[in-house]
């Protein structure tokens, strides 16, 4: 179909796809504006889509906060709630990615898809991937095909799932999959063909928990290792609101480790994920002293197939929101760990 007469709203953060080289020191930084990004892409002009173009921030994305994120979100609501464009890119550096498009598909309710790109090679390097990023990504948004998918991650001509997406490498041009459903579609040919059914979301509303926390919230992630015998847990007992745990396996810890996780488990919400970062947390297999069902029966929360820093944003949601409460905690990670509708 002719994209021709349709919109869609260009949110520039920074990142790697902004880096250029400053002539007098040759040193890289997020320089370049929104509208010289899309200058750079051959080919934009006769899509026919109309652009609604913001500098929002020009950072790298490491030092992107909970707080930009809220304001991206609040700006891309207001573009919609105009009724004049279809959809929205938002363009950033590729480190966060997976987190910050996951976090928005949270908060995100409307219909119109928020598809998040940028590049793993900079404007200065040969085979820069940026402008035909920025060109599927707009396809992506401005065309009908990914209504009610949400946020979306376009990089490489596939489209993957917010919940879903993975960085994967640091410097590969192909670093972004979808481990244990691959991508949900390609755009090819001027429009995204789709491989499967849209993903099953969940949103947290504003009011999804009841008062909302007037405070900061601070959510911990401890990621396991061998040998670990939790003593860093003590640094975080009575500092944080919620902790989540990158557990060894499908969902263990050493014994020791385990004893103390049962205390935290006894005053804040802990919620059991996976370090791996593919496939679920099992929930009745093994029992023993630090195995997934000791841990569950202690209170700890099953992440399912959630990697531990989405899990952790999920959990950091729910507080902010005034969701303190356990059971509608564990109902919000199982209900995201749906893959049907």
């Amino acid at each position: 179909m002719s994209l021709t007469g349709r919109s869609a709203a260009v949110f520039a953060l920074g990142g790697t796809i902004a880096t250029t080289a400053d002539p007098r020191t040759g040193e890289l930084s997020p320089a370049l504006s929104a509208e010289q990004l899309l200058g750079s892409v051959s080919g934009l002009d006769a899509l026919g889509v109309e652009l609604r173009v913001h500098d929002f921030r020009r950072l790298p994305s490491a030092s992107l906060s909970l707080a930009d994120l809220d304001a991206l979100h609040a700006a891309i609501r207001a573009e919609l709630d105009s009724g004049r464009v279809d959809g929205v890119v938002v363009v950033q550096g590729t480190d966060t990615m997976e987190e910050t498009a996951f976090y928005l598909d949270l908060l995100h309710q409307g219909e119109e898809p928020i598809v998040f790109t940028g590049a793993m090679r900079d404007a200065t390097k040969a085979g820069p991937d940026g402008p035909a990023n920025l060109y599927a990504a707009v396809i992506a948004a401005a065309g009908p095909w990914l209504r009610g998918a949400g946020c979306v991650v376009v990089l490489g001509d596939e489209v993957h799932a917010a919940r879903t997406v993975q960085k994967g490498h640091t410097t590969s041009p192909a670093a972004f999959t979808s481990p244990g459903s691959g991508p949900l579609g390609l755009v090819v040919e001027g429009r995204v063909r789709l491989h499967q059914q849209l993903p099953h979301r969940i949103t947290v509303p504003a009011d999804a928990g009841g008062t909302a926390d007037p405070r900061p919230v601070r959510v911990a992630l401890h990621t396991v290792a061998f040998g670990d015998d939790g003593t860093q847990l003590d640094l975080l007992d009575g500092q944080c609101d919620g902790l989540v745990i990158g557990a060894i396996g499908a969902g263990h810890v050493p014994e020791g480790l385990a004893t103390r996780l049962h205390r935290l488990a006894d005053r804040i919400p802990v919620v059991l994920t996976s370090r791996i970062g593919n496939g679920p947390v099992l929930t009745r297999t093994y029992h023993y002293p630090g195995s997934e069902q000791d841990l569950l029966a202690a209170g700890l929360i099953a992440g399912g197939d959630l990697s531990p820093y989405k899990a952790r944003l999920l959990l950091h949601r729910l507080l902010s929101t005034g969701c303190h409460d356990r059971t509608r905690i564990a109902q919000a990670f199982d209900a995201i760990g749906r893959r049907d509708g």
